[in-house]
């Protein structure tokens, strides 16, 4: 099995995509599995594809094996994108999920729910030792609740509804969200990658 380095630590996302790569032979690992613990990497780009690649290319250098780094986030429409690639940090540095939905709410206070629309993205980027790159982009449109619902998930999911469904991301068992949502949108469009 070639071992393949994620450049993460969430157990959510090794196994989501061990489970695709586990299908071409691949066993991944987290950086800290690798023993790359000790370092973070400054996510200077203003995309998701940059963050992506930055956080893939900076394990790459250090492990010598395939990596493979994913940048997610929420684009809300009326915000011109916001708070895209800065959508962990939205409502500043240390601040938590809660706060980051706190602020978004705040900031779409009296518009109205058909101008809400926005969208969750996920990029994940795969390099190896020799050059290959491999970019996978996956999206879930849909549009910005007026207040929390449900508990389930993490991020904004307790105030994103999808497109075509009346429940947030919150409201959705892990496998409903799964089957719809951005990064298993981008794993799918990785797999087919891998497969050609």
């Amino acid at each position: 099995m070639e071992k393949v380095v994620l450049a993460s630590r969430n157990k959510g996302k090794i196994k989501e995509i061990g489970d695709v790569l586990g299908k071409f032979g691949m066993t991944v690992v987290s950086r800290d599995d690798y023993g790359i613990d000790a370092f973070e990497v400054e996510e200077t780009g203003e995309t998701f594809e940059e963050n992506s690649y930055i956080k893939a290319k900076a394990i790459l250098d250090i492990a010598g094996v395939p990596t493979i780094a994913d940048d997610s986030g929420l684009e809300v429409d009326c915000l011109n994108g916001a708070p895209g690639v800065y959508s962990a940090r939205f409502a500043g540095e240390g601040c938590t999920p809660h706060d980051n939905n706190v602020k978004l709410l705040g900031l779409l206070k009296g518009i109205p729910y058909e101008e809400r629309t926005a969208r969750f993205v996920s990029v994940i980027t795969m390099l190896f030792p020799d050059g290959r790159k491999l970019v996978a982009r996956g999206e879930c449109p849909g549009h910005i609740a007026e207040d929390f619902r449900g508990e389930g998930g993490f991020g904004y999911d307790p105030i994103f509804i999808p497109e075509g469904r009346d429940e947030t991301f919150g409201e959705m068992s892990a496998e409903e969200k799964n089957a719809i949502s951005h990064r298993g949108r981008s794993l799918a469009r990785l797999e087919e990658m891998l497969g050609e």
